[in-house]
């Protein structure tokens, strides 16, 4: 049988088969020779000392112990060309994961993406980023694997409790992801990698009998005695189905506005909002670090910050070590922002959402929309945003020290983003109360990250997309929506999951629900 065992090595000791297997031969007081394996579970940075540690969980395989490769399998899916169908709406992670264990389940996935497949969305990548034009269809946003895709890749999540966690991470793995992702404590993929993962669980979809239609956005929904029949997409075509997940993702504007416009019950929900914060990645290494230089076995350093400023919470979010910062509007007349990192990690720069979270009373100006109050507050800033930076897709930018002391920078330098910036006072894009609380956090953040406050830093706004700005009620045991039957609200975009790993989760949730109903 083999031990199971958790030690602290050096990084390079870490990063080195044959100095692991010394290091565990030395620890169980035995010859390297008589250890056949050592198996890494599970693998962690420890940098709260000034030596740097990798903790290390791990099983140790004895010369003539049985020990195998593990390989991950993907599931026996059957062909279900056939069967029941279920419409999907969105082929992000919530839509594709739902679309995979309805297949495993014996249904038919019918999947309408309003977007390209990853492919095609490249050129209207390029085009938002050099051109500064907006397909409303086409963008970071939307598109086959959703927001994720072109977005990083994280698959840390704190929402264990919300589903099998390590089941997503070997699905991942089984359709290409590096193995790393299960040993790792903060894994990622790396927008560079998700791609190809991407098209080949399209692939399987397809392959299986189910379907994939990409540029099809749904533009109503077929009721009768408030329960589903099906969807009408744009050129007027009724996709027929009584049971329909809902997996739009979180800036889906148009569905919310849709359900609103048809008295299905929806409401507004709180979510958090604010800049996007990029130091040079050195600096922030010698931060975290505490070196001058990280070394070849470290990787470029994160980090995570949280203060209550004013009585509201003000984080990091989504932090990209090593990435850049994307533009990530859904609409002409806005300017939104986000970060991503390539699977190396090998920019330059770090970047990090700094949000501060909301509360439904700062939607007051807006309540004459109704639950779409804090839809309209999130898009009057991101217009506001436009208009202050050019009518392009610049985005305002202002030096971080400047910007706690209401200065206007006198320049910016070139940043990560790519359509560039324009140097503005923040105090002019958000609310006073939240410029305030942002100021404020920020003298806080240096205080607990000695160099962080530092001019060489510069804000980007905003960080807007964080969260759905809606929920879409639906019932704790069924997952059907509250008034219409046959309807899931599925994912972030209907306000229950918050990334990729949770998202997936909640996908195969409301698949599980659909098969249950169906196959009592």
């Amino acid at each position: 049988m083999p031990r199971e065992f958790q030690f602290q090595v050096a990084p390079e000791v870490a990063a080195n088969e044959s100095l692991l297997v010394q290091h565990v031969a030395k620890l169980f007081q035995l010859s390297s020779k008589e250890i056949q394996k050592v198996v890494v579970i599970k693998r962690s940075i420890d940098a709260r000392q000034k030596a740097i540690k990798i903790n290390i969980k791990s099983q140790v395989f004895l010369v003539g112990e049985t020990y195998s490769e593990s390989k991950i399998q993907l599931p026996d899916y059957p062909n279900v060309a056939h069967k029941q169908e279920v419409i999907v709406v969105g082929a992000g992670p919530a839509g594709l994961f739902a679309a995979l264990q309805l297949i495993e389940l014996g249904l038919k996935p019918i999947v309408l993406e309003r977007g390209k497949d990853v492919r095609g969305r490249r050129r209207d990548l390029k085009a938002i980023n050099v051109d500064g034009i907006v397909n409303e269809d086409s963008n970071y946003c939307f598109g086959e694997g959703g927001a994720g895709t072109y977005s990083d890749g994280k698959l840390y999540t704190r929402s264990k409790k919300r589903g099998d966690v390590d089941r997503i991470l070997e699905l991942l793995v089984g359709f290409g992801a590096t193995p790393d992702i299960l040993v790792e404590a903060h894994p990622h993929i790396g927008t560079n990698k998700l791609p190809q993962i991407i098209q080949d669980i399209r692939e399987k979809i397809i392959a299986c009998g189910g379907q994939v239609l990409f540029e099809t956005r749904v533009t109503d929904f077929v009721l009768k005695n408030n329960e589903m029949q099906g969807v009408v997409v744009q050129n007027g075509t009724v996709i027929s189905a009584n049971k329909v997940i809902l997996a739009t993702g979180h800036s889906a504007r148009d569905i919310f506005e849709l359900l609103h416009k048809k008295n299905i019950l929806i409401e507004a929900k709180p979510f958090a909002l604010g800049v996007r914060a990029e130091h040079p990645q050195e600096l922030i290494d010698q931060i975290q670090y505490s070196c001058d230089f990280r070394g070849d076995y470290l990787p470029p350093a994160p980090y995570s910050i949280v203060k209550q400023v004013n009585g509201r919470g003000m984080y990091s979010f989504c932090m990209c070590p090593g990435g850049v910062i994307a533009p990530c509007a859904t609409a002409p007349g806005e300017v939104v922002t986000n970060g991503w990192s390539p699977s190396k990690r090998d920019q330059a720069t770090a970047n990090s959402g700094i949000v501060i979270e909301l509360k439904l009373d700062d939607f007051k100006p807006f309540e004459k929309f109704g639950p779409l109050a804090g839809m309209e507050f999130q898009k009057s800033i991101e217009q506001k945003a436009w208009h202050l930076a050019g009518e392009t897709q610049k985005a305002p930018a202002q030096r971080l020290i400047d910007f706690t002391q209401n200065k206007v920078s006198n320049d910016i330098p070139k940043t990560s983003y790519v359509p560039g910036t324009t140097s503005v006072e923040m105090g002019r894009v958000f609310p006073s109360f939240l410029t305030q609380i942002m100021r404020e956090g920020f003298v806080q953040f240096g205080k607990s990250m000695q160099g962080y406050m530092t001019n060489e830093a510069i804000l980007h706004a905003p960080e807007s997309r964080t969260s759905s700005p809606v929920r879409i009620p639906r019932d704790n045991s069924s997952l059907e929506h509250l008034q219409i039957k046959g309807l899931y609200p599925c994912g972030e975009g209907a306000g229950y999951a918050g990334g990729i790993i949770s998202a997936a989760i909640d996908g195969e949730k409301c698949a599980l629900k659909i098969a249950e109903q169906l196959h009592p």
